[in-house]
Parts: structure tokens; sequence; C-alpha cells
């Protein structure tokens, strides 16, 4: 079929359609068939991809995975050396999705950190919480002793199981490399030609079929057509769109995605630690809430830590700027002085360094006043080359699946970083979606419908929803620096301290726990 034939019939097609077709590159060759096209290679997609490979129902399945970048498991230092700025705190129930699918044997585990408690604390008033995981347990005890039979046993094995992490610190090139290679195994051990790995190929358009010519030819008018930078065509059941915040995916779709911006930059490092904490002891996450956006401090192995610093963009532009003497001091700063102390020393007007501020500020300012954990420990430099930032926004799809198509992702939903759940729920977006695609293949579906989509949207997007609302919440809660926001939270806060149930739920509930 010609290319201008190819046109004619895109401009035979309603208005609609024409406009979700958002290139005009076409190639001539006839698509390749596939069950399942999946567009972005990132930890999301490849889960996907590899929990749809492993379930016997499904390995049969054509699938296509395509991504512009590099699809080879990426070289990591050894321990002890630099570790990526781009890292995630994996919830139990994460870790457990990849270890259900022969991923998490794969890790480089000398290379992640589980955490067991975490310490947040309000930077203004001082109020403070304390969460870990043995108070979750301890609910779960109370409740049995109170409700006869073996009811809460499940729950506490499940606690006990985790060995009571509330999560797991790890680089996404770790996963990424895991995720690639459990899917060169799965390969292997099936010689497997139903899966197709393409990478360094861009997507360059996205448009329906073309109706049968006669009825000797195909008839791919409801399915969507892929086109790539390879010259290769691709026919997909379905399209699950792995593709990031700008999803070209979604955009196909024609599936909104309102949200805002939070005028907030997400500045993140690894740093260099004055301590390490020895293996009996527990390791915790730290997090501040300043009225400019929270600073949270995730351990790493050894001496390293995670920073992610959520601020406004002119206090993000003057980070980047520093030198990294200077950036160390202003980090410390972050978690020791008061609001505005930091803010001063990260505006435009100061006429001194974080350091020469640290050195005479810090004294001055008890940690009492401040709420500084006791076992706090120091920052004592940056690592070379890990500093960088990026916007942060808050972004819902509308619907998560459309006629042969389904998101998970970004693509699906962006979420404010101080909880950490991006990622995660992300992972649980793969699992919901190649579970419910098993389910649709057992039961004689056609995986590209509604029928057999409607399942994985009404179970995720509600989910996802209620996470982003009270994430987007607590942003907008703790971004008040006085009046009587601050005392209100500030004595939930405290009357939260005192519930050790209630924060067992909360714990809980974050680690993804049923």
């Amino acid at each position: 079929m010609s290319s201008a034939a190819t046109f004619k019939r895109l401009l035979a097609l309603p208005p609609a359609v024409r406009r979700s077709f958002y290139s005009t590159a076409v190639s001539s060759s006839e698509p390749e068939i596939y069950d399942v096209v999946c567009v972005g290679g990132g930890p999301v997609g490849l889960s996907f991809v590899s929990a749809l490979h492993s379930h016997h129902s499904t390995r049969h399945l054509r699938i296509a995975l395509i991504d512009s970048q590099d699809l080879t498991a990426p070289h990591l230092d050894s321990p002890g050396g630099t570790y990526s700025n781009r890292c995630s705190s994996l919830t139990p129930a994460a870790v457990r999705f990849m270890k259900s699918i022969g991923v998490w044997e794969k890790i480089d585990q000398p290379r992640i950190q589980p955490y067991h408690a975490m310490d947040v604390w309000d930077g203004v008033s001082g109020s403070k919480i304390h969460f870990d995981q043995q108070q979750g347990a301890g609910l779960i005890d109370a409740l049995a002793e109170m409700v006869p039979g073996n009811r809460f046993q499940a729950s506490r094995r499940k606690y006990e199981a985790g060995e009571m992490v509330v999560a797991t610190m790890c680089e996404n090139r770790n996963l990424t490399g895991a995720l690639l290679k459990r899917i060169e195994e799965l390969k292997d051990e099936r010689s497997s030609s139903t899966l197709n790995m393409l990478a360094k190929t861009k997507v360059d358009s996205i448009a329906l079929g073309a109706e049968a010519a006669d009825e000797s030819s195909p008839d791919f008018s409801q399915w969507p057509i892929l086109s790539t930078s390879s010259g290769q065509n691709f026919a997909a059941r379905l399209l699950v769109g792995a593709d990031g915040a700008n999803s070209p995916v979604r955009r196909f779709a024609d599936i909104p995605s309102p949200g805002w911006d939070y005028n907030q930059h997400g500045v993140v490092a690894t740093l260099n630690l004055d301590r390490d904490l020895n293996a009996s002891e527990l390791r915790t996450a730290y997090q501040r809430f300043l009225p400019t956006g929270p600073v949270a401090l995730l351990p790493l192995p050894g001496k390293k830590a995670s920073l992610v610093w959520s601020t406004s963009p002119a206090h993000a532009t003057a980070l980047k700027a520093l030198a990294p003497e200077e950036f160390t001091a202003a980090v410390n700063a972050a978690f020791r002085l008061m609001p505005v102390d930091i803010n001063h020393m990260l505006s435009a007007s100061s006429d001194s360094t974080p350091t020469s501020e640290l050195s005479w500020r810090e004294p001055a300012t008890p940690p009492t006043s401040t709420g500084l954990p006791t076992n706090f420990p120091r920052i004592q430099s940056l690592q070379q080359g890990s500093l960088a930032s990026f916007p942060l926004r808050l972004r819902h799809a509308s619907t998560y699946t459309g006629h042969r198509v389904a998101l998970i992702g970004d693509a699906a939903h962006t979420i404010h970083p101080l909880a950490g759940q991006g990622l995660n729920l992300g992972l649980a977006d793969s699992e919901a979606l190649a579970k419910q695609l098993v389910y649709g293949v057992e039961h004689g579906m056609d995986i590209g419908s509604s029928w057999c989509l409607d399942g994985y949207n009404s179970e995720r997007w509600a989910k996802n929803n209620a996470v982003l609302g009270v994430v987007d919440k607590l942003e907008k809660i703790y971004s008040a620096g006085s009046g009587p926001v601050v005392w209100g939270r500030s004595a939930g806060v405290e009357v939260l301290e005192r519930l050790g149930w209630v924060k067992g739920l909360i714990s809980g509930a974050a680690a993804g726990r049923g």
C-alpha cells in the first residue's frame, strides 16, 4: 500500500481519530501483528512485560517493547563507590511483586538498603512523629488478643516476612538492570521468539489502521498502528503506554490528564555522611517539612544517603549554583536551622556563604526548637556529579484505558515525591494490568477490549486517586509558614504520636500491607 493511499484512508477517518495522529511519518510496509506493544522501557514498562512473560497463561502472547534508550543492563560500581541520584523507596508490596516474577534475586543486593523507621518533623513548630513497622505488628497482636480465631495470623506473617521494613532504597538503574536480566533469562528458558525488545527505537507516529482493502487483507481499522524510526510498523491488539508524563500513547488515545504544577523543583543528590550505622542498628529515613517544601534524607549502604529536597525554583537554582562544600552546608542547614534562616541563606540578597551562616547560626539554634532527632547524622560532602533538579507537578489521567489502550506509571499519574510513592504506584499498575490480562486470556477475552481492561481501570484508578489526593493535601497543609494551620497540624501530629495503633495502621498502609 502506498503512502498516498494510506493518507487518503487517514483523511477518511473521523475528525477525533485524525486529531490523535500526532506525527505525519507513515511507512509503506505492512505492520507486524503483536498481541501487546508496550512503549517505554523504564522499570514500570519492564516489570509489566516481565510479569506478563512470566505467567504460563500469557507467555505465548506476542509482545513488543519499544524504547528510545539502550536496553542493556547498566554497569554498577562496586559497593562503597558512587550511587545514582535516581533512587526509589520500594515498599514491601513492590518488593513482593519483584520476588513473585523472579526479579528480586537479580538485584545487586549489596547496593540496596532497607530502612526500618521514619522520623518526620515540622520545620516551623518542631512537632515530630516517629513511624516504624513494630507499631503495626503491635497493633495486629492486640487485635489478635481481642478477636478469637486466626483472623489476623496472615497479617502477622506479612509483617514477619518483611522483617519490619518500612521500605527499601534501590537505585532505579539497579532495578532496571535486574528486570532486563530476568527478561533475557525468560527468553533463553523458553527459546522465545514471542518477545521482541526494540532498543534505541523511537515511535514516530501512532494512528488507527486502515480498513481491509478486500476479504484477504486484515482489517486494522480499530487497531493502533505504530510507525518507528527503524522503519518497522506494529499493529497492536493492545497498546500499553509506559512512556512517561508526556505520554504519546495517552495523546493518541485522547485521554485528558488534568492537574497542576506545584511551583517547586525537586533537588536530588547523593551525599556522604559522617558515620555508618552498624548492622544491629535500625536504619532510619528522615524528613523535615519546610514552608517551601519537604527535605528528606534517605539511607543508602554505608555512609551514603540520598537527598530529595522539594523547594522553590529560586532556591533550587541557588542550590545548584553553589560550590560542593557550600551545598553541603546548605543541606545541613535545611535540617538544623529555622526556616527564616534557610530562606535568608538562599536568597539572592544574601552576601554571606552557607558555610559561614551555618557556623554562627547553628550554635544559637537549639535542636529542641527545630525538632532535630538526636540520632540525625551530619552531611560531610556531596558526591561529585550527583546534583540535579526537576519540576514537580500533579497529573492524573481521567481514565487508564481506552479501546485497545492501557496506561501505566507516569503516563497515568504523576505525584509529589514527599511520600516516595511514584514508582510504587507504577509497579502496582504493572502488576494489576498483567493480572487482568492473565484473567482475560484464561477466560477467552479479547485482551484489547473494554470488557477485559475495565477491571484494571476500576482497580487502580480509585486507589491511585486516593493516594494522590492525600499527598497533595499534605503538601498544601505543610506549605503554611504561620497562623492557625501551623497550630492545627502540630496539635494533630502530637496527638497522633501518642496513638501507636493509629500510626501502625498508617505505616502499614504506606508500606502496602493489607
